[in-house]
């Protein structure tokens, strides 16, 4: 990975890691200070916390998506230490994916006159939950890398003890 794209991606990183401290910070002044009152249209403080849980999973993938980013230009996500990083991201898409869904079924008793709405947001949900399999393809391809770098290593010993 070229030094351009790893800071246009650290870049991202810390945009969408500011933007959701901005949005979790809003969002406790809301809740602390009570200056948005319930109209009972929607139950806004179990929506306003969920958010606050969603920013969490959303800065833990991306703080273990910058330590993957260093282990690339340092050469060593090929490792096992890379493993908890990558299963803390799945970990982290799922709790978002739960959390949506939570949403949904708050929303859904808003929504019996349009339904489709909350057919959507279900989708919406199990869309996220195509992300966790998706990575979770991509952990076993890691897997496997790891298991060939340390054969290529194992072989490579052998060889040099050969010669």
């Amino acid at each position: 990975m070229g030094k351009l794209t790893v800071r246009a991606l650290r870049a991202v990183l810390v945009v969408v890691f500011t933007g959701t401290v901005f949005v979790q910070a809003l969002m406790v002044w809301v809740l602390v200070s009570g200056s948005d009152p319930e109209d009972g249209s929607l139950p806004l403080t179990p929506l306003r916390v969920i958010t606050i849980l969603g920013m969490v999973s959303v800065q833990v993938a991306l703080v273990c998506v910058w330590r993957l980013v260093t282990m690339v230009r340092r050469g060593t996500v090929f490792s096992h230490a890379a493993f908890q990083y990558v299963d803390t991201v799945i970990g982290a898409i799922v709790a978002a994916a739960l959390l949506w869904f939570a949403v949904t079924l708050l929303n859904a008793p808003g929504q019996r006159d349009d339904p489709g709405v909350t057919v959507i947001m279900g989708g919406v949900g199990v869309a996220v939950l195509g992300v966790a399999l998706f990575a979770l393809v991509l952990r076993a391809l890691l897997a496997q890398a790891v298991a060939r770098d340390h054969e290529a290593a194992r072989m490579q010993a052998e060889l040099d003890d050969v010669i």
